[in-house]
């Protein structure tokens, strides 16, 4: 279906995008949740996903899953943080770079909100971090979302 499509309603996950490997798809919502803090949450959502699909000839719908995880992400940010912030031993969480943190804020989310296992979650956070993130940022992100992932049945109950 493409763009100029008149029975394009944008409400159902187009058929790329259902093709895309996880990875590619935690790679959409990484840029989702990136130019969301590029325009420091002054700009919803649809207004993002709209921008990414015409600068960059894509077709993610605005009800995609997609969109609901980066929604929630960005809706939850403060409370994500919070759940690292014990965890950043001699750092201040002001020191901590922009990718790093919109990698460790989405990891927690899917660490507390899908039933993949904890080790993929990681690895998958490492590998964003490898492309997105400061220089060995992969390390502390794999340090904090294990002693995490080792707390995880506790936090639950906390939240």
């Amino acid at each position: 279906m493409s763009k100029n499509d008149p029975n394009n309603n944008n409400d159902k996950p187009a058929d790329w995008l259902n093709s895309l490997s996880q990875r590619d798809r935690r790679a959409l919502i990484f840029h989702l949740l990136y130019a969301a803090e590029g325009y420091d949450y002054q700009t919803n959502i649809e207004t993002l996903v709209t921008s990414l699909n015409k600068g960059f000839e894509l077709e993610i719908p605005l009800k995609s899953p997609l969109v609901q995880t980066a929604r929630e992400v960005i809706e939850h940010r403060e409370a994500l943080d919070q759940t690292y912030k014990p965890y950043l031993s001699n750092w201040r969480i002001e020191r901590i770079g922009v990718c790093t943190k919109l990698i460790l804020r989405y990891a927690i989310w899917e660490l507390f909100n899908t039933q993949t296992s904890h080790t993929i979650i990681i690895n998958e956070a490492i590998e964003l971090a490898k492309s997105f993130a400061e220089k060995d940022a992969y390390k502390f992100i794999n340090g904090i979302l294990d002693e995490i992932a080792k707390k995880l049945p506790e936090l639950k109950k906390t939240t």
